[in-house]
């Protein structure tokens, strides 16, 4: 009985097998296994020199319009919270407190979804009573969006 259910788990309607991860999250956990590797490698020592080149790297990698995004995120991070060291998290552009993530930039392209994502951790300190956003869907940004973002990293950071 408890193989019938384990393939009507696996089988989803259309009878095609659902192998539980897509091809772009198994990609993103293996970015994030080599990050671990790198930083283990190179310890604290020039840690948000690397992370920086890094980040402007996968940057550059994206399309046109996610990279105009998360170039304009970036520099909104650099300016507002110059204590978030840059590094990179599943493969992603992140801004990181005593090498924790409190911030990152997910591309639309990286995961084939209609929008790219500022998203926050929950280390974050945007607490707002018993319920916040942790995560915004981004198309473009406008000054007033830029300006929303600031005040946002601004807060994050803490």
């Amino acid at each position: 009985m408890s193989s019938t259910r384990s393939s009507a788990r696996n089988t989803p309607t259309g009878g095609e097998k659902y192998d539980g991860f897509t091809e772009e999250e198994r990609d993103a956990m293996k970015e994030r296994a080599q990050e671990l590797k790198k930083t283990a490698r190179r310890g604290s020592r020039s840690a948000k020199a690397d992370g920086e080149t890094e980040v402007r790297a996968k940057i550059a990698e994206m399309p046109d319009a996610d990279r105009v995004l998360a170039e304009r995120i970036h520099e909104l991070v650099k300016e507002h919270a110059p204590g978030l060291a840059p590094k990179t998290w599943y493969g992603m552009p992140a801004y990181a407190r005593d090498g924790k993530v409190v911030c990152f930039f997910q591309s639309a392209q990286k995961f084939k979804t209609r929008y790219a994502t500022l998203g926050f951790s929950d280390l974050a300190h945007l607490d707002e009573g018993s319920m916040w956003a942790t995560s915004y869907g981004l198309t473009e940004l406008t000054s007033d969006d830029e300006a929303r973002i600031a005040a946002l990293i601004v807060k994050a950071a803490g």
